[in-house]
């Protein structure tokens, strides 16, 4: 694991990909602009300064995938939602890498 992913939490990939597989919450937390630019099928987008208000759209879901253009948002958004008693998480990194494991 590098520096950039121990300090943003972002996880291996088998967790990852069994996640993706098992149906998970995919949630793309880049601004609209970005996500209307390109995304993941099936995510939903929930901009970082979005995240803190919109928490009942997390509950209930087994696993939540976060993903942003580089892991930082991400990792952000990760650590909200662990703050407010969420521990499904998975920080996916980069919208590319998680929907190279969707497109699997």
């Amino acid at each position: 694991m590098g520096l950039f992913s121990a300090i943003f939490g972002k996880t291996d990939n088998s967790q990852l990909s069994e996640a993706i597989k098992d149906g998970a919450f995919l949630v793309d937390v880049r601004t609209p602009d970005e996500f209307s630019a390109g995304s993941v099928k099936g995510a939903v987008n929930i901009p970082l300064d979005k995240v803190p208000m919109e928490l009942p759209k997390f509950k209930g879901k087994k696993n939540i995938v976060v993903f942003c253009r580089s892991g930082n948002r991400s990792g952000q958004a990760k650590s909200i939602l662990e703050q407010s008693g969420f521990q499904n998480v998975i920080n996916g990194g980069t919208w590319e890498d998680v929907n190279q494991l969707v497109n699997e």
